[in-house]
Formats: structure tokens, C-alpha cells, sequence
């Protein structure tokens, strides 16, 4: 009996990595890095949009149905918090954001194509748009 749980231990120690390391980046997991992105956009043209405003509960809500989501996949809260304070995680979010925003007309240059693209988000009711109001 002793020696059955001493390989039990020792096929757990060996098999757990392998198993950790088979799940995918969280920004290979749809469900988890296509939200999250809709978040940090929502976010950035709130930012810059003087008649747009965050919907803050909303948002908070749907972070914390992320964080929910990823830990029932299997991701630990520290795999969970090094994605999201990574840096180069950032800079790649920001570039995809950038990239969405030049596609539909979105100019830093311009604020107002932030309101555009923000009031079109909410009347469309998107992912994006939920998470936007007009002030």
C-alpha cells in the first residue's frame, strides 16, 4: 500500500507539469482574451471621448465573470495576474486596439472619430458598446 502511494505521488509530481503546460496562453482562449479586449477598447474610447463614459459596474462585472471563467478552465490566479500585468501582453492588446480603431476611422489625432466609433459600438449593442454609455 505504501509503495502504491509513493508512485501515486511521484505520477502526480511528474504528469502535473505536463498537464499545466498542455493548456494554451490565456490569449489563445477566445472566451477569456476576446472580452478582455472588448474591455481595454471600451476603456480607451472612453478615455478619449469627452461625451462617451465607461459603464465601470459593467465592466468590473465582466472581469470578474473572466477571472471566474479562467479559473474553472483551470488557470491559477497568479497564471491569471502575470497575462494580465505582463507587459508585453499589454503592448500586444494596445497594437491589436490600435489596429481595430485605425480599421473604423479612429484617429488619435481626432477625438471625435473616438465619439463616432463609440456611439456606433452602442447603437450596434456590441461587445464593445455594452460596456459604453453616452453622457
Amino acid at each position: 500500500m505504501r509503495i502504491f502511494s509513493v508512485l501515486l505521488a511521484a505520477a502526480v509530481a511528474v504528469l502535473t507539469p505536463q498537464i499545466a503546460s498542455a493548456r494554451p496562453s490565456l490569449r489563445d482562449v477566445a472566451e477569456i482574451e476576446n472580452p478582455l479586449f472588448a474591455v481595454a477598447v471600451a476603456k480607451e474610447v472612453a478615455d478619449h471621448c469627452d461625451s462617451i463614459g465607461p459603464r465601470y459596474m459593467k465592466g468590473l462585472g465582466e472581469l470578474r465573470r473572466l477571472k471566474a471563467r479562467a479559473n474553472e478552465l483551470g488557470y491559477s490566479d497568479k497564471e491569471i495576474r502575470a497575462y494580465v500585468d505582463s507587459k508585453s501582453e499589454k503592448a500586444r492588446m494596445r497594437a491589436k486596439g490600435e489596429r481595430l480603431l485605425a480599421q473604423n476611422g479612429v484617429s488619435y489625432d481626432k477625438p471625435e472619430t473616438f465619439c463616432a466609433y463609440g456611439r456606433a459600438e452602442i447603437k450596434n449593442n456590441s461587445a464593445i458598446g455594452v460596456l459604453l454609455r453616452a453622457k
